[in-house]
């Protein structure tokens, strides 16, 4: 009985693991053009000005 528990538990985990990286993955978006060119401004801005 305790063996079953422990399987449960282990893969019960992965299976909640596995469903938030998908949920996370699936809630992502493209940025769109605009905000695309400021943030790649902006990355030139921090790799081009002194320190």
């Amino acid at each position: 009985m305790i063996n079953n528990v422990w399987l449960l538990a282990i893969a019960g985990g992965a299976l909640v693991l596995g469903a938030a990286i998908a949920f996370a993955i699936m809630r992502q978006r493209r940025l769109r053009p605009d905000e695309k060119r400021a943030q790649d401004a902006n990355i030139d801005r921090l790799y081009t000005e002194p320190r």
